[in-house]
């Protein structure tokens, strides 16, 4: 006997689309996770060209508190980029206390600057020609992009972590 084979164009079975209701489906914080792990690389990305940008263009000698700043910046910058890869919730906790440290120290020293008692008197001049309020402006566009790069990694942490059912 022989066997019948079937026409070489032939689907096989189960696979005319009327199994759909047995196929997985992928829970959208999967696909959340990746879309956030994305995102925050483009951050931490845009945080590192911006940090570096910010050390070369700054004209006079830094202050300590500039330093440390910045080296909190970078060391944050580290441990975010490690617990991205990872997908570790611990590392990119650590990673957000210490972005908050930074983003703490570079608010303190726009706040122990002159410029906020030289804008109260109307003193500064042209904002151009005051280094020091060019210098402040760079720090406050670096604080709200540390704190928009915090908030996409917290709703990362959110979306990593497992919800049970109750």
């Amino acid at each position: 006997m022989s066997r019948r084979q079937p026409p070489p164009s032939a689907r096989p079975l189960g696979t005319d689309g009327s199994d759909f209701s047995y196929r997985m489906v992928v829970d959208s914080r999967y696909t959340k996770v990746a879309q956030g792990k994305g995102h925050l690389c483009k951050l931490l990305v845009a945080q590192v060209s911006y940090g570096s940008c910010f050390l070369f263009l700054q004209q006079r000698g830094p202050g300590q508190l500039a330093v440390f700043s910045v080296l909190a910046g970078f060391i944050c910058l580290a441990i975010g980029e490690s617990g991205r890869r990872c997908n570790s919730k611990t590392l990119l906790r650590s990673y957000t206390v210490v972005a908050s440290i930074a983003a703490i120290l570079s608010v303190a020293q726009i706040i122990t600057s002159n410029l906020p008692l030289q804008i109260r008197s109307g003193s500064f001049g042209s904002v151009s020609s005051n280094p020091e309020a060019i210098l402040n402006g760079r720090l406050l566009i670096s604080v709200v992009l540390q704190l928009y790069t915090i908030m996409t990694t917290l709703t990362l942490i959110g979306n990593m972590s497992v919800k049970r059912a109750s």
